[in-house]
């Protein structure tokens, strides 16, 4: 599995793996700070929130379109410099007045124009790592990897936001407000860290950061070949996707807002028994540490790697049993940004499902297309909200569950195992969609548009974070089955176009 990848790829996975950490440990708590510190409703937090996130994924494309012509290293530093005062700036405990506001909207701003010279870019230079001849055949399963890394950051980055946040209440007396500028200054320091990896190993991918310093990957002498005809119908064929990805990020996105405020408000917020060790990410880990551990196992050619992965597995099998059997009966606090460990968990955990599964079906020579497990992403992502409509009927709108619990009256929560289980199959979504979607921009981008056109993939996401808002104005008065069928309805309508359009997509990579 990581066996054949250059060691450039691991240099720029564990960078992004910093500043993805930073990132959504930011975004961990953002929507309820922007509740708690400024007194928002639902719906206006929701449109600051959205619009942050269409921002991030819009100016990538800025940035691509600044490295097809000054390079791709030249704006990935800058981008890392600007996105470390932005995080700066959020984490300077201001209050809640017009001035604080007006300092967290430019801090925002800072951070969507640094993470656009930063992110699009950093995929690039990994997608021109495999232009080389020699790592050409790897290329979806380095971009799966890629993802993985990403996923690392995120996983644990919810338990360091309310970790960090609950130290700074309870160990130095900051209230709640203030405490959330805690959580944001580990942006700051993960930032640092991305700095030092980034620039220690530089001399591994210098040649393709493009620029002045940087030489021409061999995709860029090969793309003078391409005539005009053939330029067209791949950015036909990329825009098509695109149109499809928004309406999955849109749906996608929710679980920092609708599937949050769920969390929050219908949500039972203790844990008991085995359920409850799902909610330490240390146990999260274990849990990976077994999964790889079990690959490992099987596809190790030594005896002395076989006997170490059979070490860690039962190290790590056994310590959960035993955690298990001796949970006993008392309680654990279920907080509502803690459920977004879950995704990045999965994303880690069934990575090496995925290419196992993946890499058997290409050595016959069955491997759905990249186009086709879009397709699949999207039916799967409908089905991860149909478990959120089942698992909703029966309770009251938000407005009434406000009102029912400002009365004083007892209300109805359910169990967190129904977001858990969504996010299980949200995951298995982005697992086909999200890596596989970056690596087909990466494969049939034409080489002289290679930056923009990655940056038309976040412009996408840019467009899919932005209507994200549309569950926060959803979340009110109206049923939960009813703002989850919306989402059902859009990923639904969404396979079918890219159904109806797969020869003409599949026509493009050949």
């Amino acid at each position: 599995m990581f066996k054949g990848h250059p060691k450039a790829l691991y240099a720029l996975a564990l960078a992004n793996t910093g500043e993805r950490f930073g990132y959504y440990t930011m975004l961990a708590v953002f929507a309820l700070f922007l509740r708690a510190n400024f007194g928002l409703d639902a719906g206006v937090a929701g449109a600051i929130y959205s619009t942050f996130l269409g921002l991030v994924y819009f100016m990538p494309l800025v940035g691509g379109i600044l490295a097809d012509k000054y390079g791709y290293g030249k704006m990935v530093t800058i981008g890392i410099s600007v996105m470390f005062l932005g995080y700066l700036l959020l984490a300077l405990p201001l209050g809640g007045d017009t001035l604080a506001m007006i300092a967290m909207l430019g801090s925002l701003i800072l951070i969507a124009i640094g993470t656009g010279l930063f992110k699009g870019n950093l995929q690039v230079m990994v997608g021109n790592l495999y232009d080389d001849p020699k790592y050409a055949d790897k290329r979806d399963s380095a971009f799966s990897l890629f993802y993985m890394a990403i996923n690392i950051g995120a996983l644990f980055a919810p338990t360091a936001a309310v970790e960090i946040k609950r130290w700074a209440e309870e160990s130095l007396g900051f209230d709640g407000n203030a405490a959330y500028h805690f959580s944001f200054a580990v942006a700051c320091v993960a930032l640092i860290v991305s700095m030092a990896i980034y620039y220690v190993c530089r001399s591994w991918y210098r040649h393709v950061e493009g620029g002045k310093s940087g030489s021409k990957s061999a995709a860029v002498q090969v793309g003078d070949e391409l005539t005009p005809a053939e330029t067209k119908a791949r950015i036909v064929a990329l825009c098509l996707v695109f149109a499809v990805v928004i309406f999955f990020w849109m749906a996608f996105h929710q679980n920092g807002l609708t599937l949050t405020y769920f969390a929050d408000e219908f949500t039972v917020k203790e844990a008991f028994g085995l359920q409850s060790m799902a909610f330490s990410v240390w146990n999260l880990v274990l849990v990976i540490v077994a999964v790889y551990a079990a690959f490992s196992l099987f596809q190790s050619k030594s005896g002395k790697g076989k006997v170490v992965s059979l070490a860690a597995l039962a190290a790590s099998v056994g310590y959960l049993v035993y955690k298990g059997l001796n949970v006993g009966d008392a309680s654990v606090a279920v907080s509502a940004p803690i459920f977004q460990q879950f995704n990045p968990f999965y994303v880690v955990a069934l990575t090496p499902v995925s290419l196992a599964i993946f890499g058997a079906l290409a050595s016959r020579g069955k491997e759905p297309s990249a186009p086709r497990k879009i397709a699949y992403g999207m039916l799967v992502a409908a089905v991860g909200f149909a478990v959120m409509a089942f698992g909703s009927q029966g309770l009251l709108t938000p407005n009434e569950q406000a009102a029912a619990v400002k009365a004083g009256a007892d209300v109805q929560l359910v169990s967190a195992n129904w977001l858990i289980m969504t996010y299980l199959i949200l995951t298995f979504a982005e697992l086909l969609l999200s890596p596989m979607g970056i690596s087909f921009v990466s494969k049939v981008a034409p080489p002289k548009y290679k930056g923009m056109m990655m940056g038309g993939w976040f412009v996408a996401t840019a467009i899919g974070n932005a209507l994200v808002s549309v569950g926060g104005f959803l979340w009110g008065g109206i049923p939960l089955t009813i703002v989850w069928t919306v989402f059902i309805v859009l990923c639904l309508l969404s396979a079918l176009f890219m159904f109806v359009m797969m020869k003409r997509l599949e026509s493009a990579t050949k």
